[in-house]
């Protein structure tokens, strides 16, 4: 059983898993990135909010033929000599979600794109296959 089948037995699991390391300073609070997962008759289309990140900070990939992975890093601003932070509460650091997709997706099809600080990933679906039925004679 390979490791990510492992981590994700349940096939609609979005826990989070850091090839980053085990060190949870390593995934910040922007790691709960927020990802809807809607499936159409068509596609199976998610959904990522990523507010204030560039296309170029952030990837998709499928790993191990069924598995949709959202990845990137929110840089630290850099330090102003001329201003003094009183809250920072927007999250930065790296993150990752992955999700096991279901027999009917069309991993070789996969589109993505990015408007406003919204990932939107289009994975199409195949058809469904109807179970052939096949009439015996009865004999007798």
């Amino acid at each position: 059983m390979s490791l990510i089948r492992s981590l994700l037995s349940n096939p609609l699991s979005t826990d989070i898993w850091s090839p980053f390391g085990s060190s949870t300073n390593e995934i910040s609070s922007f790691a709960s990135a927020h990802v809807d997962w809607k499936e159409t008759p068509e596609a199976h289309v998610f959904k990522a909010d990523l507010p204030g990140l560039k296309k170029e900070e952030v990837k998709v990939e499928i790993e191990e033929g069924r598995v949709l992975q959202i990845s990137g890093e929110r840089s630290v601003e850099k330090e102003d000599k001329n201003g003094k932070w009183h809250r920072v509460e927007r999250g930065r650091g790296k993150f990752l979600r992955r999700f096991w997709l279901p027999e009917n997706a069309k991993v070789d099809e996969v589109k993505a794109s990015m408007e406003n600080g919204v990932l939107t990933v289009t994975i199409p679906k195949s058809e469904e296959k109807k179970p052939e039925v096949k009439s015996i004679e009865i004999s007798g």
